[in-house]
């Protein structure tokens, strides 16, 4: 039974306990939201660790993408990058590799991590598809959903599966011209292969089967954003629009059979549409958890993508995104490296921390005023304690030469707070 199954029973799961010992909430409310399909608990019945939720009024979380590329194939440096993903306050790794041996890698991912795994299954069948000197266009339904199983028999949590690209969706696509196309890798996949043949996506069209597997192992469903916008004047288009048309419909579905669901969205969008974006989403999806790339505001930035991401990302969870993925600075660019992990993890918990403090939600805000305190005190230790990166605060400061001192060195004896604190005193 899913989790979603066992709350529409009025069932509350160790996972649910879990999930709101974390968010310090009632499980029966956890239960009754998960019911309703505004939170989810990404959480196969084959990968033990302990449960998170994501949705609405409980902890913006956020997403680390790792894994190999056809170029660059070192499952050393992934599990380094997974474990610099969960120190830093990961709450899930996708694996999102496309070389070498894909089926060891994800088992080595998922034995060793503990938090959600997300992937997105596609990319496995046309790499290997690739490694046997075949084509994307010779795979066949029944190899993307072997591949869908083979994933969830394995414990992945969470699958990326686009299933809004449809013959329909595409036609919407192609009337409006687009600066940068379709920038999905996934995206991309299936609308070259439901174009070439002129069959409708069989994501779409044998969603049931799909629905089977994950009911089987309870994999969650993550709607995958295939047309998605990668440029700031693509935002909010057609396509856009028309794929996320259907994903709404298909959240209904996946709901009716207690099935867990989540949307993806955007991308490259201007700030002045971000709220738009996410009001369309809760609607047309019927307040389903919303998940998005970003969205970064401004294409300027290469090398500084993870600080455009966690702008747009701040300003989409305030307005009511729930899960965000991280950027970091080799978007764009090239694969990631291990310190461009840690970056774009700090980033986005950054922009997830601002947000729950907009939303309200319980210790956000307390965590703030704790440092805050602390400063008034000099009191570093708190502050080292309290920071996202205490290893970064602690030898910035120890480094310098206020080092032992009761300020910094920018202001010296022209310290403010401590001015203010001398003058109280002799009041």
């Amino acid at each position: 039974m899913t989790q979603m199954q066992s709350a529409l029973k009025g069932i509350i799961t160790p996972e649910m306990c879990d999930a709101a010992a974390y968010e310090h909430k009632d499980p029966k409310w956890i239960r009754d939201e998960i019911a309703m399909g505004r939170l989810i608990i990404p959480k196969n019945i084959h990968h033990d660790f302990k449960a998170r939720g994501i949705g609405a009024g409980i902890k913006t979380k956020i997403n680390a993408n790792i894994g190999t590329s056809e170029e660059h194939c070192n499952l050393a440096e992934e599990i380094k990058k997974l474990q610099i993903s969960e120190k830093y306050g990961a709450d899930s790794v996708m694996d999102l590799s496309t070389g070498g041996n894909l089926d060891f890698i994800l088992e080595s991912i998922i034995a060793r991590s503990s938090v959600m795994v997300g992937t997105v299954p596609i990319y496995a069948v046309v790499t290997k598809l690739i490694q046997k000197g075949k084509d994307l266009l010779d795979m066949t339904p029944d190899m993307l959903f072997e591949e869908i199983e083979r994933q969830a028999r394995s414990g992945v949590d969470f699958m990326t599966v686009h299933t809004g690209i449809t013959l329909r969706s595409i036609s919407f696509l192609e009337n409006d011209e687009r600066i940068l196309g379709v920038v999905s890798r996934g995206g991309s996949m299936i609308k070259h292969w439901v174009t070439h043949h002129q069959r409708e996506n069989p994501l779409y069209d044998e969603f049931d089967r799909l629905m089977d597997i994950c009911e089987t192992y309870d994999v969650t469903l993550s709607l995958g954003d295939g047309f998605r916008p990668g440029a700031q004047a693509d935002a909010t288009d057609r396509g856009q629009i028309a794929e996320l048309l259907v994903l709404g419909e298909l959240v209904d579905r996946a709901r009716k059979r207690g099935i867990q669901v989540m949307v993806e969205g955007p991308g490259h969008v201007p700030l002045h549409e971000i709220e738009t974006n996410v009001r369309l989403e809760k609607k047309i999806c019927n307040n389903a958890p919303f998940y998005v790339l970003g969205p970064l505001t401004t294409d300027i930035a290469p090398g500084y993508d993870h600080i455009v991401g966690a702008i747009g990302g701040a300003i989409a969870a305030a307005c009511g995104v729930d899960f965000l993925c991280y950027v970091t600075p080799a978007e764009h660019l090239c694969l990631p490296t291990e310190d461009d992990v840690k970056q774009g993890v700090i980033a986005s918990k950054i922009a997830a921390h601002a947000a729950d403090i907009v939303k309200g939600i319980d210790g956000a805000l307390e965590r703030d005023n704790i440092i805050s305190k602390a400063r008034r005190d000099f009191d570093w230790e708190t502050i080292y304690t309290h920071s996202l990166d205490p290893d970064l605060a602690r030898k910035r400061k120890e480094s310098s030469e206020s080092k032992g001192k009761d300020h910094c060195t920018m202001c010296g004896s022209l310290c403010a707070v401590k001015r203010d604190k001398e003058k109280a005193k002799n009041a």
